[in-house]
């Protein structure tokens, strides 16, 4: 049975630079919704749209009576139905290769529900009246969106570069990060709830843990990250040319810079921009710690499939 995705390879398939380009702009759109997420929340415009999907309940946009926190989180809503586009297209790019990659396929239906997955999310967490313990899982569900886009980035990078998997120690150092730095994202989400900035200008509940406690494990096990980092970086500074080795460089630095914010961050009281600059690094450092994973396992080629059949007619070429 044809499809029109067989019709289509007929008559355009596009080149790999197009793939590339598109697997970066939702790697990037997706990093946004994280920092859009936060503007909302610093801003207290959570609520600004007070049900969903719709706006208010007479209203699918905001009127001019909500104000500026309205315009906010209809806005971030507005980067979902935007990001849903960027990875359509990435599904008919990566389908219309003139060689395709499956694997590439496959992730972007993986990153089209995970979107799904966090607008509904995002819709409990207003109609929880921005509960602290949904808005934690709203921002998991954002991370896993990264996850999933940084995976697929990896994919279409790496897809022709075949590579012998690292020694088992690096590997297993690489996979002990990832956890870590998994844990740390955890953690910083209890540290949010916990701390004054609840989403809303009105009194929402926050968890009910100590501030100062939570935010001290947090730290802790941020000092624990670093660590297993730099013994990452020492175990693979034999290789300087390495990928993994540059990998692991990059993190550092990335890692460097998050702590350096959130340090400032705490000793500042929490300001509104710095949370936000907070929140864009732990996205950046989960990237480099999934990206810093996947440059440890073996990547044989892929073999690649053409479009259509030997009678098929050329195809046009788009960029």
């Amino acid at each position: 049975m044809r499809t029109p995705f067989d019709w289509l390879a007929e008559h355009v398939r596009f080149g790999y630079l197009s793939l590339q380009a598109a697997a970066a702009t939702a790697l990037a759109a997706s990093v946004m919704i994280v920092v859009t997420g936060s503007v909302v929340r610093v801003t207290g415009s959570g609520l600004g749209c007070d049900t969903w999907p719709r706006c208010t309940a007479e209203s699918l946009v905001p009127t001019p009576e909500m104000g500026v926190h309205g315009v906010i989180e209809f806005g971030n809503r507005l980067l979902t139905v935007v990001l849903c586009v960027i990875v359509g297209w990435l599904i008919v790019v990566a389908r219309l290769q003139r060689t395709p990659v499956r694997q590439v396929t496959r992730s972007a239906w993986v990153q089209f529900w995970v979107i799904v997955l966090n607008a509904v999310v995002g819709g409990i967490t207003v109609w929880t009246r921005l509960s602290p313990y949904v808005v934690a899982a709203h921002f998991l569900a954002a991370m896993l969106l990264v996850t999933v886009t940084a995976v697929t980035w990896h994919e279409v990078r790496t897809h022709d570069q075949p590579r012998q998997p690292a020694p088992p120690d690096v590997r297993h150092l690489a996979a002990v990060l990832v956890l870590a730095t998994a844990v740390l994202v955890v953690l910083g989400t209890l540290v949010t709830g916990t701390g004054p900035h609840a989403g809303d200008s009105a009194d929402v509940p926050r968890m009910p843990f100590d501030w100062t406690a939570v935010t001290a494990l947090h730290a802790v096990t941020a000092a624990a990250v670093g660590v297993a980092a730099l013994v990452l970086w020492f175990r693979t500074r034999q290789a300087r040319a390495s990928t993994v080795h540059r990998r692991a460089t990059a993190y550092l630095i990335v890692f460097a810079a998050q702590g350096a914010i959130g340090g400032i961050q705490v000793a500042t009281r929490l300001p509104e921009p710095i949370v936000v600059l907070h929140l864009l690094g732990a996205a950046l450092v989960w990237v480099g710690a999934i990206r810093l994973l996947l440059d440890t396992r073996d990547h044989p080629p892929r073999t690649r499939v053409e479009l259509g059949s030997p009678a098929t007619a050329p195809a046009r070429s788009a960029t």
